[in-house]
Formats: C-alpha cells, sequence, structure tokens
C-alpha cells in the first residue's frame, strides 16, 4: 500500500538526489527535488504540505541557513538533516532549532523512510511539548553521574575517544555507558538521544 506524502529533497549531489528519489517513490511517495537551498527556498511559499530533506552542508546556503530562513518566514515544512559523520554537532544544532531528525551518510533506505515517515506524521499529528518534556525529563532522572557525562558528550558531538579522554576513562567504557545510556532513555539512534535531552531542557555544549 503507497506510503503517500510529499517529500522534498535538497542536495547538491545530483546523485544523492536521485538515489533518494528512486527509494521514496518506489515506497509511493510524490517527490520534487531541489539542487540548492536557494531554490527550494523561492519555491517554498508555492509548495504543499511535506517533508523537507536537506543536507546540512552545502555551497552559498547550507542546510541550517536554509532552516534558519524558513523559520523567519514562518514557512513549516518538517525538516530531516542529512550529515556526514563529522557534522553532529551542526545536526544538533539543527534540531535544537526544530528539526525533527539527522541522518548520518551512508545511510541505510529504512532509516530515511523511518524518518521521513515520522515527520509526516508530526504534520497531522504534532506531539505535545509538554507531554515529550516531561517524559523525556523523567527518563533522565534514571541516569547515573557518569551517565549524564557520556550524554553531555554525544550531545556535544563528540565521539567516544574524545568522550573518554576528558572524563578519564578507556573507550570500552564510553561504549557500555553509552549503551545504558541509550536503553534507559528509550532511545535506538544517536538522533533520537539528541531529541530526548533536548526535550528534557538540556543545552548541547560547543565542541572543543
Amino acid at each position: 500500500m503507497p506510503a503517500g506524502g510529499v517529500i522534498y529533497v535538497v542536495d547538491d549531489d545530483e546523485a544523492v538526489r536521485d538515489s533518494l528519489s528512486v527509494l521514496l517513490e518506489t515506497n509511493g511517495y510524490t517527490v520534487r527535488t531541489f539542487a540548492s537551498a536557494s531554490e527550494f527556498l523561492a519555491a517554498a511559499p508555492t509548495l504543499r504540505a511535506g517533508c523537507l530533506i536537506a543536507d546540512i552542508r552545502m555551497p552559498q546556503m547550507d542546510g541550517l541557513e536554509l532552516q534558519q530562513r524558513l523559520n523567519e518566514r514562518a514557512l513549516s515544512f518538517p525538516l530531516v538533516v542529512i550529515t556526514g559523520h563529522g557534522d553532529v554537532p551542526l545536526a544538533v544544532r539543527a534540531m535544537k532549532a526544530g528539526a525533527l531528525d539527522f541522518i548520518e551518510k551512508p545511510f541505510a533506505a529504512e532509516t530515511i523512510l523511518n524518518g521521513v515517515a515520522a515527520a509526516l506524521r508530526d504534520i497531522h499529528e504534532p506531539k505535545e511539548p509538554d507531554s515529550a518534556a516531561a517524559v523525556a525529563t523523567a527518563r533522565l532522572a534514571g541516569l547515573t553521574t557518569r551517565e549524564r557525562e557520556v550524554l553531555d558528550g554525544l550531545l556535544a558531538g563528540l565521539p567516544n575517544k574524545s568522550i573518554a579522554y576528558d572524563l578519564a576513562i578507556s573507550p570500552r567504557t564510553v561504549e557500555i555507558h553509552r549503551a545504558r545510556v541509550m536503553d534507559k532513555m528509550g532511545a535506538r539512534s544517536l538522533s533520537e538521544l539528541v531529541r530526548l535531552g533536548l526535550a528534557a531542557g538540556l543545552a548541547p555544549a560547543s565542541r572543543r
């Protein structure tokens, strides 16, 4: 059964635009692609409601600036950000500004489809902020002090090795704490963990 819904893909890489179009159209979505953020921004006021997938790093106007411009114009498109491995701190900033999810390259088809489905649900069934904050805060209270420290590092976009260095523990110990944090917070991915952390009122620290 077709999934339905409109997806807008903004990426300066033609191969990425093409591969996402094939994946999404095969799964029942209507897809429009844009080679630049400025091109999408110009068209945005006339577009139907839908999910926006945008690369966080593009020439001239990147995904963060596009998000800011859309917010300034009160144009609401649930945003899923595509990031490179080193762009997690930027993705966290995007989520703090309202993006629903970020997906790291190379991305799996299932990850893209799950992110798009969640974004489209948000159009029709927006979550109550107070409810989300209460759930996230309750889960956060169940973390130990060390687990909170590891979570802070993850929200800052730090890799396990950097967190281990900062806390004077081994990378393996960080991995163990990270797994416990994910389990206690009920997060299946780093982006979901970031979303919960932000809902609980945690402010991501700047990456050193």
